[in-house]
């Protein structure tokens, strides 16, 4: 349950001037407040792109991240993720609002499809999902797409936060983060884990170019491939992404006011004009490539 409930996680865990966005070639950026450092807070802070779920081949931590992140005073990541009570609350927050359930989204050869899907190529039976929330089941799907067991980047983060000391902390809260996934509606969400049962070699492929660009640290092109994927945003970008890239910068900007932070969010958060380096470059900040 607990390897089901990191997948999940890590599957959620995406109108300014075109000369804010970002056109570097850089997962890793440098922030500084206008006019330089903070009062109080001499060092700057850095913003990292993560990719939620990586094969090991494709894994890597620089050592100019290792260098920021040590010269960081605390770690910040989408949600606070070494909280030992986060497990027990995303199993409260998991389920569907009273009344629903996974056979009432789908037809009845849906289901049957969806069962034997999940029986055969993910070895898990999907009774156990009835009531959560549909895009629950993407966390274990995501093995049948990978085709390896996954690295987290975020989880890495965690480990060497604790190696030297670093608080790690969250940009928002785990109920926000859930709380998303009652605004779409269940059945599109059930539809959306068929659309990929259906494509699953489109899916891989579409994953594989994503890789790729994530590697070329090409954080635009990845945001723009992320807004057009068959099995991604479908419709609720605002939800998923701009909104939450809006709502995170107050948060940033307090946060780092406190103390030098190593900030690090899925790249598809920074690229693009509602971005969060557009968005942090709008409000004044100095945010920088580091190459």
């Amino acid at each position: 349950m607990k390897i089901i409930l990191w997948g999940m996680l890590f599957f959620i865990i995406a109108n300014l001037s075109l000369a804010q966005v970002p056109t570097e070639k850089s997962l890793l950026w440098e922030i500084k407040a206008p006019g330089g450092a903070t009062p109080g807070v001499e060092k700057p802070s850095y913003l990292f792109g993560t990719i939620h779920l990586i094969c090991p081949a494709d894994f890597s931590l620089s050592d100019s991240l290792k260098a920021t992140l040590a010269r960081s005073q605390q770690v910040a990541l989408e949600i606070d993720m070494d909280d030992p009570g986060m497990m027990m609350a995303m199993m409260k927050t998991m389920n569907m609002r009273e009344g629903n359930a996974l056979r009432k989204l789908l037809s009845e050869q849906e289901y049957a499809k969806l069962s034997q899907f999940y029986k055969d190529s993910v070895g898990m039976g999907i009774q156990m999902f009835e009531q959560a929330k549909p895009f629950v089941l993407m966390g274990p799907l995501f093995n049948a797409v990978l085709s390896c067991q996954p690295q987290s980047y975020e989880m890495s983060l965690v480990e060497l936060a604790a190696k030297q000391k670093s608080e790690v902390i969250g940009i928002e809260t785990l109920d926000e983060q859930m709380a998303i996934f009652d605004s779409i509606p269940y059945k599109d969400q059930a539809k959306m884990i068929l659309t990929m049962i259906d494509n699953l070699p489109a899916a891989r492929k579409e994953f594989k170019e994503l890789v790729n660009l994530y590697k070329a640290q090409k954080v635009n092109e990845l945001y723009n491939l992320t807004m057009k994927s068959e099995f991604g945003m479908d419709g609720n970008e605002e939800i998923m992404l701009f909104a939450r890239n809006k709502k995170w910068i107050s948060r940033i900007q307090k946060i780092m006011s406190e103390k030098p932070t190593f900030f690090a969010v899925g790249a598809a958060h920074l690229g693009g004009e509602k971005g969060v380096i557009a968005l942090l470059r709008k409000e004044g900040y100095q945010v920088r490539a580091v190459l």
